[in-house]
């Protein structure tokens, strides 16, 4: 894939304030942005917990949170009610978020 086509399947999401660009297959930009809308939301509901510090840790969190509510509730747009493909394509993109948001992280750090 060219650095053009990799460009034009890139959407800018936001989480906690943070922008990212991200890889999107065309015409999965709405899901992506309701996922995004998901996480975001998820991502403040721990933040404003006060218990947890530092966006790794929040985002970490989040995720534990998420994967316990698809687990937890199979049958109910659960992990057993998705098939593997939208899983994988799903953990993926927030590996991606994560990576860059921890990559971010560590140049300010020195």
């Amino acid at each position: 894939m060219s650095a053009a086509a990799a460009d034009k399947n890139a959407v800018t999401i936001s989480l906690l304030g943070r922008e990212f660009r991200v890889g999107c297959p065309e015409g999965e930009q709405k899901q992506l942005m309701a996922s995004v809308e998901y996480l975001n939301r998820k991502m403040k509901e721990v933040r404003d917990t006060g218990k947890v510090v530092g966006n790794e840790r929040i985002a970490i969190m989040a995720a534990l949170n998420i994967a316990h509510e698809a687990m937890s509730n199979p049958g109910k747009g659960g992990a057993q009610s998705v098939d593997n493909t939208t899983i994988k394509r799903r953990i993926l993109a927030m590996q991606e978020t994560l990576d860059a948001a921890l990559a971010a992280d560590q140049e300010n750090l020195f």
